[in-house]
């Protein structure tokens, strides 16, 4: 699986690639030049961080490089890279082409590059609207494994019966319901009677 030391390290080695520094990297992309410093890679917290897909994006235009090329200095279990299905934010909704276990179905997607996370389901669901601000705006892309076990904590995707489509915080798991917290925290949380959930998945990966 995916894990956040292998993108940071991807940054590091792109910076090398090319003679510079992470800071000098960033300076090149017109972000702030701490951004990729160690202390910018854990939350205050302790919880490990992922580098945002603007800042990715950022590089790769000040680099020349391709995502596919960025790709390459990932390394372990992360290093495979394969294409995987981009879906809309609507189309995963009422009406979307889903299976039971929240697996896309069909064909005709666009898809992206990215690193083997251990699920040959995973894809890309691409946020629409600002509900799920400020962890996740208008046109970021997470990536979501149907696969990947739930623990408490873990940032999931949840699909109602009636077709709603929730980017939360899963707070609690019972044998009756799901206790979902807002990414918002002006907002309450959410407590969804199992038999009321089509699906619910991990988000493995996501700008923040």
């Amino acid at each position: 699986m995916l894990k956040h030391r292998d993108v940071w390290r991807a940054i590091d080695r792109l910076a090398e690639a090319h003679g510079m520094s992470p800071s000098g990297l960033a300076r090149r992309a017109g972000l702030d030049p701490t951004t990729f410093n160690k202390s910018k890679r854990n939350t205050r917290e302790g919880k490990q961080r992922w580098p945002s897909t603007e800042s990715i994006a950022k590089i790769l235009d000040a680099t020349g490089a391709t995502m596919a090329e960025f790709l390459t200095f990932i390394d372990g279990e992360g290093g495979t890279v394969r294409n995987i299905p981009v879906i809309g934010f609507a189309r995963a909704g009422k009406g979307g082409h889903f299976d039971d276990a929240g697996y896309p179905t069909g064909a005709g997607w666009d898809a992206i590059p990215f690193p083997d996370v251990g699920d040959p389901h995973a894809y890309a669901l691409e946020i629409t609207g600002d509900s799920m601000e400020p962890i996740y705006r208008d046109g970021d892309t997470v990536i979501v494994s149907p696969a990947s076990s739930l623990r408490r904590g873990d940032r999931v995707v949840v699909r109602t019966q009636s077709g709603e489509v929730l980017a939360k915080t899963l707070k609690r798991r019972t044998a009756s319901s799901v206790v979902l917290e807002s990414v918002n925290a002006g907002h309450d949380d959410i407590t969804i009677p199992l038999a009321e959930v089509d699906w619910i998945a991990r988000i493995v990966w996501a700008s923040q």
